[in-house]
């Protein structure tokens, strides 16, 4: 595995414990003060630290440290997580976010956002509660983003030879290697440091190095390597760990802040921490252990994680055994990859551990990362299977008379397995929405931030599943709309107040399933929709007449047309009219419908209704003026044989029908695609129950049907066009192409709503 492969795996990571991370802290912005969250944050931050070190990323580096420092502040009870300090670490998220993807992709990161989000923790970190009117406004101050050393001279490095009788060999270790913090001199408080990692150290993801340069920012550190425990090449243990260090340190910040630094890691280590007198005494009363002095490089510490040449045979031993301990995780595989890299001799050792590493992540996971086009790509050798299998069915049936010969019993187990492969296969690409969903809070908090306004994002049902293609293309048209709630629903905390409303406003975006198909409501709690001033918008802008009679509905609906804007200037959030009507199409595009419902001064609903799958579907097949169809199966409430007594007229063209004592409106489908000029005779067909989003039910009626099937979805607008009334098309048993209906889109016409046919269906089918 090469250094590009793992540093590609790193950044996969990063993502999963970004999530985490957003995750927990809305966690506890909800009011959740479990340990168990504060603590999965608290790792998020530092395995994001962790590896970002090992790949010399500086910038993420520091900017991690300082918000693990003021997380760690949390999980000690010395820091309250209130709103207003979770609201700075939020953002901060944010931040760690862009500062990720920054390294992945390139481009820059706003360093002054950065640096007041630094200047931010740090006094968080220093018990400095923010007020809730400086939280809000988030000033750039012009604190460094990293750390920053008062300046020391280093000192020089001493010969090669050991200075006690110790045998270990001292280096001199300024702060300023680190970019450390803290003013050296002989008036500090000195301490005598013994860290002793145990293997279990390094199988959990922790790097031994990471540890010491954290340290090394809280003073003026000398080290001293021990390695009386390193054997041979040939019997090194990739999981063993061999080094353990003494230090000295000069720092004024104290004995906790030491063991703060190896808080995350004190029950996998041996570690004492004893003030320099102190140490003295104990050395006095006590045989010190036989050291072997070891050249040691102060690069291996550098914040690249990356270890430059060291010369002799024992040096070389040891870059070996780094590269065997680190291991156990992305992260310190990099560095012992980096370190190997200038040695030949290491190369077994880091083929061998690399290996092991391999091994025990395939034995102990449970998941396994596969490239989404190898994904597809079994999603549409199982639709071509479905097809083929479909005509073969069709042609055994059309050549096969008896019905009980084995080929019919064949084809049945064919068809079961077909049916088993394709449901496995489309649970491979079922995923949770709630990555996109985490996605809207930062959006609501960036435009919240932009208005002025105090908005507050509740989300239901993260977990609802849908197909990946589904959720690829959800976020787009979401971001719209959660910009539009925010930017033109949401009032301004003074019209709220003056409303009677709680200042903060409050958006929802939930999901859910119903009847083979994903929901997706986002609902404010806002002005509502201002009828007058879309109505007269739509008029100016030349989009309706003016003395076009509208319902509510309608005038609701006119957001949706291209153009359309009721911002009164433009901005960076709004006001160009290219956004609802993207929502709009991107919505159809998915096979999807969406719908508004609208109280003035009480809020909006806008409803998204997905299909689970964009790939397989289960129909009804059918006939309408000697075209074939095919209904999905999700929409059909019942079947019915209509008889004359239960057609009813209503008005001039419309017509109900009688089901159980309750009238429902009859609907005819070939009418309403223009496949024929008149109203065929109800009595002569067959009515299909139909129930759709936000219509009610529909009885809708069709000449015969064939049967049900299963189909395979193409999309008709990629491969001809757009051709109102029809969601896709699809491939029958026998060859032929069948349009698969939009029930919806035939409910809207039958209450009035134009399909807007630009073209003869007939001529498509």
């Amino acid at each position: 595995m090469d250094m590009n492969e793992i540093k590609e795996i790193f950044f996969q990571e990063c993502e999963e414990q970004l999530a985490e991370l957003e995750s927990g802290l809305l966690k506890m912005n909800d009011g959740d003060r479990d340990p168990e969250t504060v603590n999965a944050v608290f790792r998020a931050v530092h395995s994001i630290k962790g590896g970002a070190g090992a790949f010399g990323l500086d910038d993420l580096v520091a900017f991690a440290h300082v918000f693990e420092t003021t997380l760690d502040c949390v999980r000690s009870n010395k820091l309250e997580p209130n709103q207003d300090v979770l609201k700075v670490m939020l953002k901060s998220a944010d931040v760690l976010a862009d500062l990720t993807n920054a390294a992945r992709d390139g481009g820059s990161v706003d360093e002054s956002r950065s640096r007041g989000l630094v200047k931010e923790l740090e006094a968080l970190a220093n018990g400095e509660l923010p007020s809730p009117s400086a939280a809000a406004e988030a000033p750039a101050p012009k604190a460094a983003a990293k750390p920053v050393a008062k300046a020391a001279p280093a000192a020089p490095a001493p010969a090669v030879k050991p200075t006690d009788d110790s045998g270990f060999q001292p280096i001199p270790f300024s702060f300023d290697d680190f970019g450390g913090e803290g003013d050296a001199g002989a008036e500090m408080p000195a301490y005598e440091i013994t860290f002793k990692p145990r293997y279990e150290l390094y199988s959990k993801g922790n790097d031994a190095t990471l540890l010491l340069r954290d340290l090394s920012r809280l003073g003026e550190m000398t080290i001293y390597c021990n390695t009386d425990a390193l054997p041979g090449l040939e019997e090194l243990d990739p999981e063993g760990a061999y080094f353990f260090w003494n230090v000295t340190l000069k720092t004024d910040k104290g004995e906790d802040a030491i063991r703060t630094v190896f808080e995350f890691a004190e029950w996998d280590c041996e570690l004492t921490v004893k003030p320099i007198a102190d140490a003295r005494a104990d050395a006095t009363s006590n045989e010190e252990l036989p050291m072997v002095p070891v050249p040691f490089d102060l690069s291996i510490l550098d914040e690249s994680g990356a270890a430059e040449e060291v010369s002799g045979a024992a040096a070389e031993t040891a870059a070996a055994v780094a590269a065997a301990e680190t291991a156990s995780n992305v992260t310190q595989m990099a560095a012992a990859a980096a370190r190997v890299e200038k040695k030949e001799s290491a190369a077994a050792a880091a083929a061998a551990a690399s290996a092991a590493a391999q091994n025990n992540a395939a034995g102990a996971g449970q998941t396994i990362r596969v490239d989404l086009d190898r994904v597809d790509r079994l999603i549409n050798l199982v639709g071509e299977l479905v097809i083929n299998q479909a005509m073969l069915s069709q042609s055994v049936i059309e050549n096969d008379t008896t019905g009980t010969s084995s080929i019919n019993m064949g084809l049945e187990e064919l068809q079961q397995l077909t049916r088993e492969i394709q449901d496995s296969v489309m649970a491979i690409r079922a995923q949770p929405v709630k990555p996109v969903f985490q996605r809207m809070s930062r959006i609501v908090r960036e435009i919240a931030d932009m208005t002025g306004k105090s908005i507050r994002l509740i989300t239901e049902g993260e977990n609802t599943e849908v197909d990946k293609t589904v959720i690829d293309k959800l976020a787009e048209p979401l971001t719209h709309m959660i910009r539009n709630a925010v930017d033109h629903g949401i009032e301004t905390p003074e019209k709220r107040a003056a409303a009677g409303k709680n200042t903060e406003g409050t958006v929802r975006l939930t999901a859910k399933h119903r009847s083979g198909r994903i929901l997706i409501e986002l609902a404010d709690d806002g002005a509502g929709i201002n009828r007058e001033k879309v109505r007269q918008k739509a008029i100016d802008n030349d989009l309706i007449p003016a003395d076009a009679n509208l319902s509510d509905e309608e005038i609701d609906n006119l957001i949706f047309l291209p153009g359309f804007s009721t911002a009164d200037k433009i901005s960076d959030i709004s006001g160009r009219g290219v956004g609802m009507d993207v929502v709009k199409r991107s919505i159809q595009a998915l096979g999807g419908r969406i719908n508004i419902t609208s109280k003035p001064g009480h809020g909006s609903v806008f409803t998204m209704s997905l299909p689970l799958t964009l790939a397989v579907l289960d129909g009804m097949v059918v006939t309408v003026a000697g075209q074939t169809l095919v209904v999905p199966l999700t929409a059909i409430v019942e079947t019915l044989q209509p008889e004359a007594s239960a057609i009813h007229s209503f008005g001039a063209n419309h017509r109900l029908i009688s089901i159980r004592n309750s009238f429902c409106p009859l609907v005819d489908v070939g009418r309403i695609l223009n496949f024929r000029a008149t109203q065929a005779n109800p009595v002569e067909g067959v009515a299909l129950l139909v129930e759709s989003e936000g219509g009610g039910q529909r009885a809708l009626m069709v000449d015969a049907i064939q049967g049900q099937r299963q189909v395979v979805i193409k999309s008709l607008e990629a491969n001809y066009t757009h051709v109102p009334g029809i969601a896709a098309a699809t491939i029958l048993g026998d060859g032929r192409v069948a349009l698969i209906l939009d029930v919806d889109a035939v409910v809207g016409a039958s209450r009035g709503q134009s399909l807007k046919a630009e073209m003869s269906l007939a001529a498509v089918g």
